[in-house]
């Protein structure tokens, strides 16, 4: 159905004339097509300045080919603020062998190319060559990330800090509520926007390291990390680690005669303030400007989803998650989260399902320890890998509590959960009693979780618990499936060439998905997006943690055996998983057993793949069965 106009932020002079406004204070900039929903960062940001009092207009994926369309609202009073999306262009442009996609989930009608590569960078520098001198802020996850010297995977070098060239005033990272109404309330009682320098969550520029209001550390400069991987690695070390609320320091970071200015995280929103914020007036669905476009796909998926948490002490070393939001879990109360599933409730498109009650991590809803609140998160110990730390609190009553309330709420048929179950923190709850819920009540036909390997050292790279704490978590998983009478799949995620990961690796994870009877339907190559840890082991060869060397499978060959082995049936991978055995001395699995990935040439034959096994997902198996996963029925439509 369609919405009305004025129910969301001005996108046009039109939209202010008829809210009688003759000025605006801040002009809202974003890579994406413009989503008034709490999952899209811009909406949050417009939002919580607008309950402020602020008068706020969002231009979305204006035209960067000139600078004209960047006046196209007029010059807004107090600054300008500017994110590449909810995801960093680069990522949104390319895949990870760097081909460019097709499509574009968070533009109108799918329609890729209505944003530049570099959106934040180019955007900054029209809006300065529209406005001049006015102030700019630069923010969300592409911004967050790229905040410090970082290696670019698309140019296969190290770039300077965002802020240096984008030529803003002040970057803003991780959840910029925060940061976001400090810097307004300065720039509206007359501050100068280069007298803005110490707000927490924020990075500057400065000349002096002077500048700096809070205690500090210094990390190798630009021009350090960019001719020594080992300074690079020290550096990236040391921002992961300083990256907390409670312990983390200011970090300092020399570009050429100039400084960047880190100034430690903000604390993370109370769960009143988070309240307030998920329960500002989103439309929660994309501006009708996209009705004639196709609308905006992105939307599909979060529509009648909730967000409980931010957060995550998961710490994956591949994950962005870590470094933008950081490692502390804040939470929602229950009566908010039922407050906005009963306002669901009443949407005309609502059929009774809530597609997702999740975050980071799905689970997450308290600390992981008591210890964190005080003295902040360990800085050379995870929380859940190799093994969970012994003080971990994985008791997820509160967060059972919530879905059964949730699913009590009338016109709600089923809630479902979608976003990530860490499946290592599950099986450390002292009750079990969730488990048992999760199974009975919110999977919808599958659970998809993420081993991501099969091999100890690889595991260990990756951050991730070692496979025996999945398998009994499945072997639990599909008891409790038989017990209630469900047919409901497990679906496991898994990266193909992940630092560590040799070519002897991918063999091993063949042969243990082929023991599961489970061949993945689609592939994840491992992404070096910037700032994590594993992409620093892909460009330095080294573990940051703990300066050792590490094997990185970089070239594409090396990547497409990698790849072909986690799909060995099908015909056309057959010649590389062929080389990839005889080049790991792994002839045994050449043959007829059932042990066997791949069969051998027939004499005088050409040669074929084998014959595609039924099963592509992995099933509970029935009780007459062994142990293992049981071939799928088709899937009901």
């Amino acid at each position: 159905m369609p919405f009305d106009r004025d129910l969301f932020l001005p996108v046009s002079r039109e939209d202010m004339a008829r809210r009688g406004w003759d000025f605006y204070d801040f002009l809202l900039i974003t890579g994406d097509a413009y989503v008034d929903h709490p999952s899209f960062g811009p909406a949050i940001i417009g939002r919580v300045l607008e309950a402020e009092g602020y008068r706020v207009a969002v231009l979305a994926q204006p035209d960067w080919r000139s600078a004209e369309a960047f006046r196209s609202l007029g010059r807004p009073q107090l600054g300008v603020l500017i994110g590449a999306g909810n995801i960093d262009s680069m990522v949104a442009h390319y895949t990870a062998a760097k081909k460019r996609r097709h499509d574009d989930a968070y533009s109108p009608g799918r329609k890729a190319g209505l944003r530049p590569d570099r959106a934040t960078i180019v955007y900054s520098n029209r809006v300065r060559e529209a406005f001049g001198d006015i102030p700019i802020v630069i923010g969300g996850l592409e911004a967050s990330l790229r905040r410090f010297a970082h290696y670019d995977y698309w140019e296969d070098r190290v770039r300077r800090s965002v802020l240096f060239d984008a030529q803003a005033d002040i970057l803003t990272y991780g959840m910029g509520e925060t940061a976001t109404l400090e810097i307004a309330a300065r720039l509206a009682s007359g501050t100068p926007v280069s007298e803005i320098t110490d707000v927490r969550g924020t990075c500057v520029v400065g000349k002096y390291p002077g500048l700096c209001a809070y205690p500090r550390v210094e990390v190798p400069s630009f021009e350090e990390v960019s001719a020594s991987k080992t300074a690079y690695a020290k550096a990236n070390m040391v921002e992961y680690q300083e990256h907390d609320a409670v312990s983390g320091k200011a970090i300092l970071q020399k570009h050429g005669s100039r400084f960047l200015i880190v100034n430690p995280p903000a604390f993370p929103l109370t769960t009143a303030e988070l309240d307030r914020v998920a329960e500002l007036p989103y439309v929660r669905e994309p501006h009708p400007m996209y009705d004639d476009m196709g609308g905006v796909p992105a939307i599909e998926e979060v529509r009648f989803s909730v967000t409980h948490n931010r957060g995550c002490f998961g710490a994956c070393n591949f994950c962005s998650l870590a470094f933008h939001q950081g490692r502390t879990i804040s939470c929602r109360s229950h009566e908010s989260v039922i407050r906005e599933v009963r306002l669901l409730t009443e949407h005309p498109g609502f059929k009774g399902y809530i597609h997702d009650v999740g975050g980071p991590s799905a689970t997450f809803r308290r600390p992981s320890c008591q210890k964190q609140l005080k003295s902040g998160m360990c800085k050379n110990r995870a929380c859940l890998a190799p093994e969970p730390c012994p003080n971990l609190d994985a008791d997820h009553t509160d967060y059972m509590m919530l879905l059964r309330k949730l699913r009590a709420i009338p016109g709600v048929k089923k809630v479902f959960i979608r976003s990530g179950i860490r499946f290592d923190y599950l099986m450390k709850d002292p009750s079990g009693e969730f488990f048992t819920d999760l199974v009975q009540h919110h999977i919808s036909g599958q659970l998809k979780v993420a081993p991501e390997h099969c091999v100890a050292h690889t595991l260990d790279y990756m951050g991730k618990p070692h496979i025996e704490v999945y398998e009994r978590f499945r072997e639990k998983y599909f008891k409790l499936n038989r017990r209630y009478g469900k047919e409901q799949y497990l679906v496991p995620y898994l990266i193909s060439s992940h630092p560590g990961c040799t070519l002897a690796d991918a063999v091993r994870l063949a042969e243990w998905l082929n023991r599961q009877g489970h061949m993945p339907e689609q592939v994840q190559d491992f992404y070096p997006t910037p700032g994590t840890l594993a992409t620093c082991m892909w460009y330095t060869g080294l573990d940051p943690r703990t300066m050792e060397p590490v094997f990185v499978p970089r070239s594409p060959h090396d990547k497409a055996l990698q790849r072909a082995l986690m799909q060995w049936r099908k015909p056309q991978n057959r010649r590389l998983v062929l080389e990839a055995l005889h080049k790991t001395g792994r002839e045994d699995l050449i043959g007829y057993g059932k042990h066997c990935l791949i069969r051998p040439d027939k004499a005088g034959a050409p040669a074929e793949g084998p014959k595609k096994r039924a099963e592509t997902k992995s099933a509970p198996p029935k009780p007459v069965r062994k142990k293992g996963w049981a071939s799928p029925k088709k899937k009901r439509k």
